[in-house]
C-alpha cells in the first residue's frame, strides 16, 4: 500500500475552503440584485460577472486539485482515479465555456454535466477494483480503506448523484438552483478530503502492522536464558 504524500493531504483539505471563500468573496463583488439561493457559481465567472476572474482562478485551481489528487491517490485504484481526473480537468475547462449573461450555453452544458458526471461516480468506481466474495481476496492482502470500501463508494455515489438531480430540478423550473448548485459542489469537493485521510490512516495502520518486532535470539548472541545456568563451552570430541 502506497503512502499518501503530505502535500496531497493539504490541497484535499485546501478545495473546499478554496472553494467557499472563493464564491464568497466573488458574491460581495456582485450586485445587489444577486442572489446566493437563486443564481449559480457559473454566474460569477460568466462574461458579464464584476470580477469574474476572482471565481474563475477558483475553477483552475480547483480543478487542478482534483487532478493532482488524482495523481497520487493510489489506493482508490486505476478508474476511480481516472475519473477524479477527468472531473478536474472538466471543472478547469468551464473558463473556457463561460455562461452567457441571457439564455445559457451547450457547451458549457456540456462541460459542466461531464465534471459534474465524473466527480459523483468516482467513489463508486473503486468497487471495480474490489474481489467479489471474501474467497477472491487473498488472506495477506490489507482491506481497503472504509473510503474506498464496495458499499461506501456507492453510497456516497448515490448521494452525489441525488444532489446533481436537485440542482438540475432547480435549473430546469425551481428558485434554488445557486443554493442546489453549492450544496452539491462542497460535497463533491469534501470527498477527495476524507478519501486521503482514510487511504492515509490505512497506509500508517498497514505500515505499523507490518513492522517486524526484532527478537533477539539468546543463543545465536552466546547469552544463557535467565533460568539455563551458565553456558557451557563447545565439548570438542
Amino acid at each position: 500500500m502506497r503512502a499518501v504524500p503530505t502535500w496531497a493531504v493539504a490541497i484535499a483539505a485546501t478545495a473546499p475552503v478554496l472553494l467557499v471563500t472563493g464564491w464568497t468573496v466573488s458574491e460581495a463583488r456582485q450586485p445587489a440584485d444577486y442572489d446566493p439561493v437563486r443564481d449559480t457559481l457559473s454566474e460569477l465567472a460568466g462574461r458579464e460577472a464584476t470580477d469574474a476572474w476572482i471565481m474563475t482562478a477558483c475553477l483552475v485551481l480547483l480543478g487542478g486539485s482534483y487532478v493532482a489528487i488524482g495523481a497520487v491517490l493510489h489506493a482508490a485504484g486505476l478508474p476511480s482515479r481516472f475519473l477524479l481526473a477527468v472531473g478536474g480537468v472538466a471543472t478547469v475547462a468551464l473558463i473556457a465555456f463561460p455562461r452567457p449573461p441571457v439564455g445559457g450555453s451547450l457547451g458549457h452544458g456540456i462541460v459542466a454535466t461531464v465534471a459534474v458526471l465524473a466527480l459523483a461516480l468516482w467513489p463508486a468506481a473503486s468497487a471495480l477494483t474490489l474481489p467479489r466474495g471474501r474467497s477472491a481476496t487473498p488472506p495477506d492482502r490489507p482491506a481497503p480503506p472504509w473510503a474506498f470500501r464496495r458499499s461506501v463508494g456507492l453510497g456516497v455515489t448515490l448521494v452525489l448523484l441525488a444532489l446533481f438531480g436537485w440542482f438540475v430540478v432547480e435549473v430546469t423550473g425551481g428558485s434554488r438552483a445557486g443554493l442546489a448548485e453549492r450544496a452539491t459542489a462542497v460535497a463533491v469537493a469534501l470527498w477527495p478530503l476524507l478519501a486521503v485521510l482514510s487511504a492515509r490512516r490505512a497506509h500508517l495502520a498497514f505500515t505499523a502492522a507490518g513492522t517486524p518486532s526484532v527478537v533477539l535470539d539468546q543463543s545465536v548472541a552466546g547469552i544463557a536464558p535467565p533460568d539455563a545456568g551458565p553456558a557451557r563451552p563447545h565439548q570438542l570430541p
